[in-house]
């Protein structure tokens, strides 16, 4: 009998009805666009993402705020007061203070609830990265993988959940910090796309760049095809900022060049989003990447 929750944030950027099926309880971060307020809600219900894309076309602002301990505590409580315990699995802590807050939260209440058990997993991952962690956790919850073997499956595969993206706007790495001035707007003029993924540490780093889109994904293809641990036995999973027909590509090289399992693609949700910009579109899998030089 499964006796424990699993929890994570809205930045998993995983399909609601994926979240349903595999029964994945969701906190969902906030993001605030032109002065209005909106919970990123897996089911979209008070912003879908076409229309938040469609608000950052209309060069309108978006900004982003993190859990903080009181909504992982209100989260928690009701499960703990039902006498389930938790798996809490957060959203990077080298991009934001989300699992900084679970902790809080999780250290409070194992003092009222000393008989039951919360861990909580800094996944160091992003987007539908963190998404096919929670996916393979989520799948072994259910057949049956007890609370600490499952976290400590976590801490042993997190590591090799493979990130390799690039992004269709200079100018929200630039806000972001992670782009010089100068730089986004040499790269802008000359139509150079970077080329980035996420380092053992969690951070958003890059590892090279491209001339022109088609490029840019090309080459992140070639790198899953050098990085993918058994490509014929995994589901990858492909995240974007509103841009179909660059997944649709993308699949169609992967399916030529890397035969997979099978590809779920999903937008990028509005919180990740604001940072990343419309445009931006990601691979993610099972492999080496973060361990092998470029």
């Amino acid at each position: 009998m499964i006796d424990y929750v699993l929890i994570t944030d809205s930045c998993a950027d995983l399909p609601d009805q994926l979240l349903k099926k595999l029964e994945v309880e969701v906190i969902p971060l906030s993001v605030l666009v032109d002065g209005e307020t909106y919970y990123n809600y897996p089911d979209e219900r008070e912003i879908t993402f076409k229309e938040f894309y469609e608000l950052l076309r209309q060069k309108k602002s978006s900004s982003t705020s993190q859990l903080n301990p009181e909504q992982f505590l209100e989260k928690f409580t009701g499960f703990l007061e039902a006498g389930k315990d938790i798996l809490s699995i957060s959203f990077s802590s080298a991009l934001s203070g989300t699992y900084e807050s679970s902790l809080v939260a999780s250290e409070e209440l194992r003092k009222k609830y000393p008989d039951r058990k919360i861990i909580t997993i800094d996944s160091k991952c992003a987007s539908m990265g963190q998404g096919l962690l929670i996916h393979h956790a989520a799948t072994k919850r259910l057949q049956g993988e007890s609370l600490e073997d499952l976290g400590a499956w976590c801490e042993e595969n997190k590591l090799n959940v493979s990130h390799l993206f690039t992004v269709g706007d200079l100018n929200h790495l630039k806000r972001g910090g992670r782009l010089s001035s100068g730089k986004a707007f040499l790269g802008t003029l000359m139509n150079v796309k970077p080329l980035l993924h996420v380092n053992l540490d969690g951070k958003l780093v890059q590892t090279g760049a491209a001339r022109g889109r088609r490029l840019a994904l090309n080459k992140m293809v070639e790198r899953m095809r050098l990085t993918i641990d058994k490509p014929k036995e995994q589901t990858i999973f492909i995240s974007h900022g509103d841009c179909i027909e660059d997944v649709e590509y993308l699949k169609e090289q992967i399916a030529l060049k890397v035969p997979v399992k099978g590809v779920i693609d999903h937008y990028i949700g509005p919180v990740i989003g604001s940072h990343s910009g419309l445009g931006t579109i990601a691979i993610f899998y099972f492999g080496n990447d973060r361990t092998t030089a470029y």
